[in-house]
């Protein structure tokens, strides 16, 4: 076994196989092939590796931002919701003060409407017979006359006293209907009781502005003036 030494560009290279000094340049390419091979392999390993660790940490940044963004994005969905959610609220809030408003007013307006009826019913049935009691009122004027002419005959006439019963019977009729007689006679002027027919010089300063004489009595249905007292106004 014999060792060569070899100088391939200034670097020695030992070969413990035999020596074949006839070609020694083709042992040094050969030398030096594997020492590139060699150098080769490790640069691509170099090169992997290098590759490898970028593409871990592209991977990393990836993932962090991932997690970065998955945080926000429910924080912005949870945001979102509950605008929604406020906002639903809201409306629903308006539309029942809407409702509350339309229920109070349609409650006030039924309250108006009952009152109004029972009160038109009330008066109806006071003033039911209002027409009727309104035609009796001239017979009850035609009595009066007639027992103002019956003054000179006798009260014990038989004629008189029927007719002073009939008219007393009148009189309690209408009574008993709450229709009473306005009394007009040397009192103040009132329009919502009284129809001036004309004016006359007042025989007294008292009687100034008041009424000196009834020309026809007037008369009230449960307060209400069915029939003016036609009068005459001293001034």
């Amino acid at each position: 076994m014999s060792i060569c030494l070899l100088d391939l560009r200034g670097k020695f290279f030992v070969n413990t196989t035999s020596c074949n000094l006839k070609n020694p340049k083709k042992m040094a390419k050969e030398n030096m092939n594997k020492t590139s091979g060699k150098e080769k392999e490790e640069a691509v390993k170099n090169q992997a590796a290098e590759n490898e660790e970028k593409v871990t940490e592209e991977v990393g940044d990836e993932d962090v931002k991932e997690d970065n963004e998955e945080p926000r994005q429910k924080e912005e969905k949870k945001k979102n919701k509950k605008d929604k959610k406020e906002q639903k609220t809201k409306e629903l809030e308006a539309k029942l003060d809407e409702l509350s408003d339309k229920h109070l007013r349609l409650q006030a307006e039924f309250d108006n409407f009952r009152r109004r009826t029972i009160k038109e019913k009330t008066d109806l049935i006071k003033s039911g017979g209002e027409k009727v009691l309104s035609e009796i009122l001239p017979v009850i004027d035609d009595f009066e006359r007639a027992i103002h002419s019956m003054k000179e005959i006798p009260d014990d006439d038989a004629g008189k006293q029927g007719t002073l019963l009939i008219y007393s019977k009148f009189k309690d009729f209408l009574k008993q209907h709450n229709v009473k007689e306005i009394d007009a006679l040397h009192q103040d002027f009132d329009v919502d009781y009284h129809e001036a027919l004309t004016k006359i010089p007042a025989p007294d300063e008292k009687l100034k502005g008041k009424v000196v004489d009834v020309v026809q009595k007037g008369y009230t249905l449960n307060d209400k003036v069915i029939r003016f007292a036609k009068v005459v106004v001293g001034e």
